[in-house]
């Protein structure tokens, strides 16, 4: 079952689990959503629903935009995101969708616009390296360097790295943990960082990787690690 949620990010703070050891968390402020519109096969060609987070006044919508809500029949929504789901079918027009959706122990994906970094270099847009710092270098020592040949193309190709603007861009941070869910404030806590500032909006779904079982001899070796090779 596909499930999903969207959210919003309050910040980071730790909690101690079971065994007191510190945990750094991000608490996500999961819904409430409602299923503001519904995609079947046989008219659209595909199963989707689309869903509405945070309530907003009606004069924050034109016409158009009003009606879609009118239509649905519920309340004005600020955000919406569409969610391709296997069981959509099972959802209606109205339905709602709360942070006990997921469970203590899921494994989730998270979506989120990163943080804007502005105008940054080469350097730390990418990583790259200095040039050297001895006599000779020149005020270049962050530059990006060369990036080609000069006879043929005589130009540089795209997708080389350089300067520009860093961040705002899409960012799926996966395989996370659900530390914790409390349906009464509609907060989930997730292990670790995700992507975007406090305030900013994320989706939340159940993960569409999981960790697969190590095969061949290096598997067997890690199972046994008292086990002598035939050489020993």
């Amino acid at each position: 079952m596909r499930k999903v949620i969207i959210g919003k990010k309050v910040g980071m703070t730790q909690i101690f689990d079971e065994a007191g050891k510190v945990v750094p968390v991000t608490v996500v402020e999961a819904g409430p959503c409602v299923v503001v519109q519904k995609k079947t096969v046989e008219k659209d060609g595909y199963s989707s629903v689309q869903l509405g987070f945070e309530d907003a006044a009606e004069k924050k919508f034109n016409k158009p935009e009003a009606g879609h809500f009118k239509k649905a029949g519920v309340p004005f929504k600020k955000y919406l995101k569409e969610f391709r789901l296997d069981d959509a079918e099972n959802m209606n027009v109205g339905d709602t969708i709360t942070a006990d959706v997921f469970a203590k122990g899921d494994k989730i994906d998270v979506t989120g616009i990163s943080k804007g970094k502005g105008y940054a270099g080469v350097i730390k847009r990418y990583g790259a390296q200095r040039t050297p710092t001895s006599h000779g270098g020149g005020p270049v020592h962050r530059h990006a360097g060369s990036m080609g040949s000069g006879t043929d193309p005589s130009r540089i190709r795209k997708g080389k790295i350089g300067a520009g603007h860093m961040g705002v861009e899409q960012v799926t941070v996966m395989n996370l943990d659900v530390v914790q869910v409390d349906s009464e404030l509609n907060m989930i806590d997730v292990r670790g960082a995700i992507p975007g500032p406090k305030g900013g909006i994320v989706y939340l779904r159940n993960t569409s990787k999981t960790a697969r079982e190590k095969k061949g001899p290096a598997a067997s070796i890690s199972k046994n690690p008292q086990k002598k090779s035939a050489r020993g």
